[in-house]
């Protein structure tokens, strides 16, 4: 099974069963904050590609070393850069 079918079968799920998701809101923060991708990649020491990921909301297992890294190079809450809400 690819990466789009598994994705596909994630929003299935999420939209038939109600569930809780977690979506990461790094676009919006950075955009208030106007700081770039590649910026915060040099203030983290992250590499670009996991920083995009993170900005895309692409990853589907959070790392709390990334989490926190992004956390104090914006001199942020976890709360700024994470949603946590209910899918109805």
């Amino acid at each position: 099974m690819n990466y789009e079918v598994n994705i596909s079968l994630i929003k299935y799920y999420q939209e038939v069963y109600n569930i809780i998701m977690v979506k990461l809101t790094l676009d919006k923060t950075l955009k208030k904050l106007n700081i770039s991708r590649y910026e915060l990649a040099k203030r983290t020491g992250i590499q670009y590609q996991i920083i995009d990921n993170y900005y895309k909301n692409k990853v589907i297992r959070y790392d709390s070393y990334v989490l926190d890294k992004i956390c104090c190079a914006l001199d942020c809450d976890i709360s700024d850069i994470i949603e946590y809400k209910s899918i109805y």
